[in-house]
């Protein structure tokens, strides 16, 4: 059951980052950055398609994926076309790997050390559906006021 919801959730808000990334104007506008405003859409979408391709696709899935973090903050003019690819990519992921997932082993301490004491592995994807949302907002108000 957890799973099912867990899923959903990652679904509607993956698609709605999607929906996010398509309603910008221009591919330029993706990657505009202001005074105070230090991330642009297009790098807190890398950041979020990075973020659950290590936590929940390497980690758990052990999908051999690499994370790069400071590129998800540095690479700049990826094509609209791919952070869309990568958002795909990112939820067959989520679906995949949370779907395969024993209550067994949503109930055991997460395997990587994040905070500063340990966690359930169920805990921790509900944390990263809170940290997807986060940044979501991020990118509706970036694409709002600065697009």
């Amino acid at each position: 059951m957890l799973k099912d919801i867990l899923i959903e959730i990652f679904e509607r808000d993956l698609g709605k980052l999607k929906q996010e990334v398509q309603l910008y104007p221009d591919e330029q506008s993706l990657w505009v950055i202001s005074k105070d405003i230090k991330n642009s859409g297009g790098n807190l979408v890398l950041h979020i398609t990075g973020n659950l391709k290590h936590y929940i696709g390497a980690v758990l899935g052990n999908s051999g994926y690499v994370r790069h973090r400071d590129l998800e903050f540095s690479e700049k003019n990826v094509p609209k076309s791919t952070l869309l690819k990568y958002i795909d990519e990112t939820l067959e992921i989520v679906r995949v790997v949370i779907s395969s997932l024993t209550e067994e082993e949503l109930v055991k301490i997460y395997p990587e050390h994040i905070f500063e004491k340990g966690m359930t592995t169920a805990f921790f994807i509900v944390h990263l559906t809170s940290h997807l949302n986060y940044h979501l907002g991020q990118i509706n108000y970036h694409r709002r006021l600065l697009a």
